[in-house]
């Protein structure tokens, strides 16, 4: 049977769950570019406001998750594993990743502040060099994870280290709720 709704995989497939996490991230940068160009045509109407607020939600709960998830738990247990060319490129990656994860978050601060004055229907634009900048360093960071990381984990993780990783992201976002 079909669902009507997209399901996310369970934790015992954590890479799935942190690919899952990409597309969600994906679906929120394209409603942040389609929300400039609506808010031009037609303000901080109500469904701009309902934009608004789907990708500060999500950018306020999900993507604090996902990047513990690979701050705490992925890259730990990833350079615990590596060896050999693996390590080198992976000590590499890390910390770059660190400092995208960084950068994003001094980033949404700005775009935060400006998306809750939408979603209030206190302003009708957004800083649109800000957005292309958010979008092309998360899109390039997920590219990244994707091309490099994932493909890692997939190789050198037992499954222990699996059942390990999907548990920790499971409680994380537990302890949440």
């Amino acid at each position: 049977m079909n669902s009507l709704f997209d399901t996310a995989p369970s934790f015992d497939q954590p890479l799935a769950v942190l690919k899952h996490c990409h597309d969600r991230i994906r679906q929120q940068l394209a409603t942040l570019a389609k929300l400039t160009a609506h808010l031009q045509e037609n303000g901080a109407d109500i469904e701009a406001q309902q934009a608004a607020f789907a990708v500060i939600r999500y950018f306020t709960q999900g993507a604090p998750n996902h990047h513990a998830d690979e701050e705490n738990d992925l890259l730990p247990m990833l350079s615990a594993s590596a060896q050999g060319q693996d390590a080198v490129l992976l000590a590499g990656l890390i910390n770059e990743i660190l400092q995208e994860h960084h950068t994003m978050e001094h980033l949404w601060e700005q775009l935060e502040a400006q998306l809750k004055a939408v979603q209030q229907g206190d302003a009708t634009l957004l800083n649109s060099d800000l957005i292309e900048q958010w979008n092309k360093l998360y899109t390039a960071h997920m590219n990244k994870e994707e091309q490099h990381i994932a493909p890692m984990a997939a190789r050198l993780f037992s499954p222990q280290q699996m059942q390990q990783l999907g548990s920790a992201m499971q409680a994380r976002r537990q302890a949440i709720k």
